[in-house]
């Protein structure tokens, strides 16, 4: 990967000034993505992308299929590394650390919890599903795995469908419970950062509200980055919204600002329904 050094500056896109976004930017940012591109081969998939996430907020990342949005995810705990023909050039940054420069990956996707759009489920029961990272790490009290299996199997709203049958296969389960097994299991591990990349596809939309108050609670804990195509989910959730098209950022700025006073007519016209 190209990855020139991070330097001290805060740049905001599309000329947005620090004083007038909210006190939580005033600090460093939690996560930070400078002048980021992407590509594939011949094919630009990120154009200069650059955004400050402040801690224990939500960003959703909203724009049309193919803008960018999984792509600029998978720079974040460096997944984009098992795609051979991807070339990084910029600087994605957590807490003030170049990640893609980092020589323990496996350590920084400790701190970065991914849940993709299907589930992705491991061929073990629903216990060892959820304990199996923490097992890695070198948790083997059995209280300990059990406190942590319940609270991360209650905080993905699963628990009270399978506590009676932690020892039938995951894989068993129905899509949409697979899919909160995967939450669950992103959470193991308590990270810093959660990733979400569409993950109410496979669930129903009782389930969705359900997970999405659970997620607002958990930003006490963590920073989320809910990457969505559903736009009133964006205006639900996220304390900041960032517009991808075409591989570049449009604009990105505060919910209330993006929804009701964007900058750009196209982001207007994408946040109304008009296109997607």
């Amino acid at each position: 990967m190209n990855t020139p050094a991070i330097t001290s500056s805060i740049l905001l896109a599309d000329g947005v000034s620090s004083a007038s976004t909210s006190s939580h930017q005033m600090n460093s940012p939690h996560l930070e993505f400078k002048n980021l591109s992407v590509s594939y081969g011949p094919k630009v998939a990120l154009r200069q992308i650059s955004i400050q996430v402040p801690k224990n907020t939500v960003l959703g990342i909203v724009g049309p299929a193919n803008s960018g949005k999984s792509t600029l995810l998978k720079t974040i705990n460096r997944t984009i590394d098992f795609i051979s023909t991807a070339r990084v050039e910029g600087s994605v940054a957590l807490a003030g650390e170049e990640v893609t420069t980092m020589k323990n990956v496996y350590a920084l996707r400790r701190r970065i919890g991914m849940v993709f759009p299907l589930p992705v489920g491991l061929p073990l029961t629903v216990y060892e599903n959820v304990a199996f990272a923490p097992r890695r790490i070198g948790v083997h009290g059995k209280a300990e795995l059990d406190e942590i299996v319940e609270r991360c199997l209650r905080d993905s709203v699963l628990w009270d469908e399978v506590k009676d049958r932690l020892d039938m296969l995951g894989t068993k389960l129905s899509g949409g419970q697979q899919q909160r097994l995967t939450l669950a299991r992103a959470l193991s591990l308590s990270p810093e950062i959660l990733c979400l990349d569409e993950f109410s596809i496979a669930i129903d939309p009782v389930t969705t509200m359900k997970i999405e108050d659970v997620l607002m609670q958990l930003k006490e804990k963590m920073t989320i980055i809910l990457v969505t195509n559903l736009t009133q989910q964006a205006r639900r959730m996220a304390d900041h919204v960032a517009f991808l098209n075409d591989s570049e950022l449009v604009e990105w700025g505060e919910n209330e600002a993006m929804f009701n006073r964007p900058k750009k007519e196209i982001t207007g016209r994408y946040l109304n329904g008009e296109f997607g």
